[in-house]
């Protein structure tokens, strides 16, 4: 199964607060630990949502609404993707991620959906132009 682990912003991180050099080695050898194992598929840190935009959607209307954003304990600063066998596999790699703040922080994990989750709404038609699409994602054309 893959997930998405997210690293859940802190005062710190919206406030631009770069980590240590030793926070960065050390980040840096569990994505190498990932990695080795076959876990990690993508992984990337987010600047802080001053930077950011958000669209809001109402029928047919689209709002663009520039950040920063309320509720910094509601926001990203960043995101692995993982494959795993199970949920209990991803929560022990992230028991030994170093922590990613400067001080006390969070870390969700989120199931992504798998074509097979959709049940009979992804019709034969649908499930092959997705297979297309991943294909040409993984293949960057």
């Amino acid at each position: 199964m893959r997930v998405m682990v997210i690293v859940k912003a802190t005062a710190d991180s919206e406030a631009g607060i770069m980590p240590t050099t030793e926070l960065l080695g050390a980040m840096g050898k569990y994505n190498e630990d990932l990695v080795n194992a076959g876990i990690m598929m993508a992984g990337e840190g987010l600047h802080p949502s001053s930077k950011g935009k958000r669209i809001a959607f109402d029928g047919p209307k689209r709002v663009v609404i520039d950040g920063p954003f309320a509720e910094t304990k509601e926001l990203i600063a960043g995101f692995w993707l993982w494959q795993v066998k199970d949920m209990d596999e991803a929560v022990e790699w992230v028991k030994r991620c170093p922590n990613p703040m400067l001080g006390p922080s969070e870390i969700e994990i989120r199931q992504v959906f798998e074509a097979a989750d959709f049940g009979e709404a992804l019709t034969p038609e649908l499930a092959e132009r997705a297979e297309r699409l991943g294909e040409r994602m993984t293949n960057g054309k």
